[in-house]
């Protein structure tokens, strides 16, 4: 009965590792193309597409935190960034003066509009490539 136990390990460990590949060769695409034609990373554009889909376009830095797969130090680096570029701004809640928003600016819409068609290519071919 062991054996059984350690061949699936060994296939759940091979089929974890084949995904962990498969991610980030995606990510490597992503970031690649999206900076060689709209100047953000993957990353860059996943906040954006965050707050192009909240509600006014706003979120706490902590609720987008929760949902942008970084660290909070890396978030804070990464909405500083956006920030300088103009496609994001900072606020205070001013029910919460503890809490920040992170608001997506017109700027920044317009290049989460211009990347999106370019991730949304890059998403279809690897769905493509793994059928």
């Amino acid at each position: 009965m062991r054996v059984a136990k350690v061949e699936d390990d060994e296939q759940l460990a091979a089929e974890w590792h084949e995904m962990m590949g498969r991610f980030r060769r995606l990510v490597c695409n992503l970031d690649r193309e999206l900076e060689n034609k709209h100047g953000i990373s993957a990353s860059d554009f996943e906040v954006l597409q965050l707050l192009s889909e909240a509600p006014a376009g706003k979120l706490k830095i902590h609720e987008l935190g929760e949902h942008a797969h970084l660290t909070q130090s890396a978030l804070s680096r990464l909405v500083a960034r956006l920030e300088s570029m103009g496609m994001v701004e900072r606020c205070m809640c001013e029910d919460d003066r503890r809490s920040v928003f992170a608001t997506i600016t017109a700027a920044g819409r317009k290049r989460y509009s211009q990347a999106r068609p370019t991730q949304r290519a890059i998403l279809r071919a690897e769905a493509a490539q793994s059928l």
